[in-house]
């Protein structure tokens, strides 16, 4: 079963910082292991093959051991349950579904193009394109269409979350993605499972789609750290994985903009994907430093419909899409 990221009601934080941690507020880099097998950086092979991750936030699923779960639904925007820390109701935090052996997110005027990787390191992957591929795949889907053509975006690989959004506040819709490298005109196939199969909300309908928004999110750059304060808010998403209080490894992950949105420091952060992933014990210093931290970042492209519907009617339909787009009041 997939954990939840939405709908619960917001609890205050504490901004503490642990005993003996230098301060949650700023990242630190102090912390080094012994031995360049400990402490490594590199790109990771994050998840088995076929590995789905629900939402942009903890991860979870059924199973245990190599199985990485997460406890039942939290919301997303504060608090869960009673639980200290819970994931924000648009946060961009979802849940891994879990399979065996795997870990269990254009053109200027278009709504936002944003970049967690080094400025100017290279050019940009992710585009509007995409984003309006995967309108054209709901879209199809729900009134259907036959699905659209090969799209006309790269096809290299990368893991990936496909987000959707709804309303003038945003609200969390649906989010799955995978750690996996997926070929990204296959990887999109995230498109239909984040819009219908994510456990938390109901399957979406037509009615909803001039409210929507839709984020398209591919991971980089992958890095094991040996200090799990040595990471940078909205800079970096982070992945943890721990030892739960029954001895079952979990694993949970926040992609690059939660904590900025939320207003979350590094320790904030880490105790609210523990209470994610389902670790329902004190959360102490010590603890915190049995956490295998692994941080990455992202590019990330969302469009909303009406700048779907605008960029479509553009390029006159050129580009894969073979069935009539409605007019803007269309579900009105």
């Amino acid at each position: 079963m997939a954990a939840g990221c939405c709908g619960v009601k917001k609890q205050k934080l504490s901004s503490s910082p642990p005993s003996g941690s230098g301060g949650g507020g700023g990242a630190s880099s102090s912390s080094h292991c012994s031995g360049e097998s400990q402490c490594r950086a590199g790109e990771l092979g994050l998840g088995g093959a076929g590995t789905r991750l629900n939402g942009l936030g903890g991860l979870a699923g059924g199973g245990s051991g190599s199985g990485c779960t997460l406890s039942p639904p939290q919301g997303c925007g504060g608090g869960g349950g009673g639980i200290s820390l819970s994931p924000p109701p648009s946060c961009g935090v979802g849940t891994l579904l879990s399979t065996p052996a795997a870990a269990t997110s254009p053109s200027p005027s278009l709504s936002s193009a944003a970049s967690s990787s080094s400025p100017g390191s290279r050019k940009m992957v992710v585009s509007a394109e995409m984003c309006c591929f995967c309108f054209d795949v709901l879209y199809c889907h729900l009134y259907g269409y036959q699905q659209p053509r090969t799209p006309r975006f790269t096809n290299e690989p990368y893991p990936l979350f496909v987000t959707w959004k709804i309303g003038r506040d945003k609200r969390l819709r649906g989010c799955i993605g995978t750690f996996s490298a997926m070929n990204l005109h296959s990887g999109l196939e995230y498109t239909l499972t984040s819009a219908l199969k994510d456990s938390r909300f109901p399957p979406m309908t037509r009615d909803e789609l001039p409210r929507l928004f839709c984020s398209v999110s591919l991971l980089t750059n992958f890095e094991d750290v040996c200090d799990y304060l040595d990471w940078e808010v909205g800079v970096h998403g982070i992945r943890i994985e721990f030892i739960n209080e029954k001895g079952s490894k979990r694993t949970a992950t926040y992609l690059p903009e939660v904590a900025k949105e939320q207003g979350w420091d590094h320790i904030q952060t880490i105790d609210s994907l523990l209470r994610k992933g389902g670790y329902k014990a004190p959360i102490t210093n010590e603890f915190r430093k049995t956490i295998k931290l692994t941080r990455y970042r992202s590019e990330k492209m969302t469009l909303s419909y009406a700048e779907y519907l605008a960029h479509r009617q553009h390029h006159h339909f050129q580009n894969g899409i073979g069935h009539p787009l409605p007019p803007y009041n269309h579900y009105s």
